[in-house]
């Protein structure tokens, strides 16, 4: 059985490397200082990405990082979806390139079903809010 020090470590550690949509919305509505780094392919770039990210491929990293990133600065690695375990590589990549990293949970799948902007080659779009993972004209209050 756990003790009460093994719940609070093991989920203190969670939070430590992990994030998730609405926090990183709200992070970068606030101007905080970090660089969100999508990792997925050029093709799912040019489909849509997260205003202000950073293009940064998962096989990119170890030899790009440090020219794109300057040392020292937080990193948060989104990919595709809660199936896909790309941004978990590239938060590892980023990791063994010595910045401090979080993975954003949910990747663009999450970041669209709770209706934030993504920007395209037409300019920026949204889609309404699913119910099913924000409520709509509301904060979620987790």
């Amino acid at each position: 059985m756990q003790t009460q020090q093994q719940a609070i470590a093991h989920f203190s550690a969670k939070l430590a490397y992990e994030t998730d949509v609405a926090d990183v919305h709200a992070a970068l509505e606030a101007n905080e200082d970090f660089v969100l780094v999508d990792t997925r392919s050029d093709a799912a770039w040019e489909q849509g990405h997260i205003p202000g990210a950073v293009h940064l491929p998962t096989a990119q990293i170890p030899r790009r990082a440090h020219e794109l990133i300057p040392a020292g600065t937080a990193v948060v690695t989104y990919c595709w979806s809660p199936g896909c375990n790309g941004a978990t590589r590239a938060a590892l990549a980023f990791a063994q390139a010595g910045y401090r990293v979080k993975e954003m949970l949910g990747g663009i799948e999450y970041w669209i079903r709770e209706g934030f902007d993504v920007a395209t080659a037409q300019g920026l779009r949204s889609e309404a809010v699913d119910a099913r993972v924000a409520p709509r004209g509301a904060a979620c209050g987790c």
